[in-house]
């Protein structure tokens, strides 16, 4: 066996610490990005969120109170779920990590997984367009969460491109940026 190889045992477990912070992280994620961004709160999908996420943000909420529509409570427990997730999975390993570079590598993380959120509702958005425009009309909880998510970046784009009849080039654009961003962001920490 290698040396630094992890066992089967532990493997598991990192998989395991990974899908249950995840889970949670996304939510809280997806909560702070749709008060950002004025989704609709009367979505299904919306309110499936709000309900999972809002009994541990109360136990937080009289001690770190939103700043506008900035859901500070949130984000900090974030930051503290992936901090503890790292933490975990160090752990886990039978290692020891310095904690600032924890709490750095864990806002890292959060960033790329926030752009990814806007790279996944960007393709969501083209990939719905192309079902809708097929026959497949009617309101779709997800096309209009993507559409929200989506319309302050492709909002801008669609202002300054060129109209170019029936294709629109502004998600591929956005995307491209999206991803210069992910590599960005992995080059400063």
């Amino acid at each position: 066996m290698n040396p630094g190889a992890m066992t089967t045992g532990q493997e598991i477990l990192n998989f395991l610490i990974g899908v249950a912070f995840g889970i949670a992280i996304i939510l809280l994620m997806l909560r702070v990005i749709f008060g950002l961004v004025r989704a609709d709160y009367r979505n299904p999908i919306s309110q499936t969120i709000l309900m999972l996420t809002t009994p541990p943000l109360n136990l937080l909420r009289p001690i770190i109170p939103s700043i506008g529509r900035v859901d500070t409570a949130a984000i900090v427990l974030m930051v503290v779920l992936k901090f503890l997730e790292l933490w975990l999975r160090v752990a886990v390993l039978g290692m020891e990590a310095d904690p600032v570079i924890l709490l750095l590598v864990a806002i890292r993380e959060l960033l790329i997984t926030a752009i990814w959120v806007f790279i996944i509702a960007l393709i969501v958005e083209v990939v719905m367009s192309w079902v809708q425009a097929g026959g497949g009309g009617g309101y779709n909880p997800i096309a209009r969460l993507a559409a929200d998510v989506n319309r302050p970046i492709l909002g801008p784009l669609r202002r300054m491109l060129p109209s170019t009849g029936a294709i629109d080039f502004s998600p591929m654009i956005a995307l491209v940026g999206l991803y210069i961003l992910t590599i960005i962001v992995r080059g400063i920490f």
